[in-house]
């Protein structure tokens, strides 16, 4: 049986994918400088979310969803990052990849640790789109392969 979106869902996805994009950002930038929760969420909440930056219009993003990967990723952060490094090639650290990509893996293995909610194929399709924003083929292969693996792990 096939359903169709409706509106609503269609703009709870667009919400959402907004939502993860700006989290992703988030979590670059906190890797970046250093940003504390507090203030990198009243950055976001006051002046990025949903706004026009650079002429491009970005999407209103759900507001929660975002907080809670952002939130959840610092929270977690210690247990993130050792699922992701476990993960990684043998000669690899977390520390050699760069930050976008940090911040991609960080948010996704969040959504597959605490958003049950979410199907787990969803948070990997969605994070293959975040990385296109960043990335070309080969490393959207990396994202897909290791946030598959994660999600093997901790969801079964």
């Amino acid at each position: 049986m096939t359903t169709k979106a409706t509106p609503r869902t269609r703009a709870r996805s667009t919400a959402r994918a907004a939502a993860r994009l700006a989290a992703v950002q988030a979590l670059y930038q906190q890797d970046m400088e250093g940003t504390p929760l507090i203030q990198l969420l009243n950055e976001f909440h006051n002046h990025r979310l949903g706004a026009t930056i650079d002429d491009v219009e970005y999407a209103e993003p759900d507001v929660d969803f975002f907080d809670d990967i952002v939130t959840g990723a610092n929270a977690r952060s210690e247990e993130i990052d050792r699922r992701i490094a476990d993960k990684l090639s043998a000669g690899w650290s977390l520390e050699r990849l760069d930050k976008p990509m940090r911040g991609i893996l960080r948010a996704g293995t969040y959504e597959l640790l605490a958003r049950a909610d979410v199907p787990a194929g969803a948070v990997i399709s969605e994070y293959l789109d975040v990385a296109d924003a960043f990335y070309e083929k080969r490393e959207k292969g990396f994202v897909n392969g290791l946030l598959d693996a994660i999600a093997k792990d901790v969801r079964g």
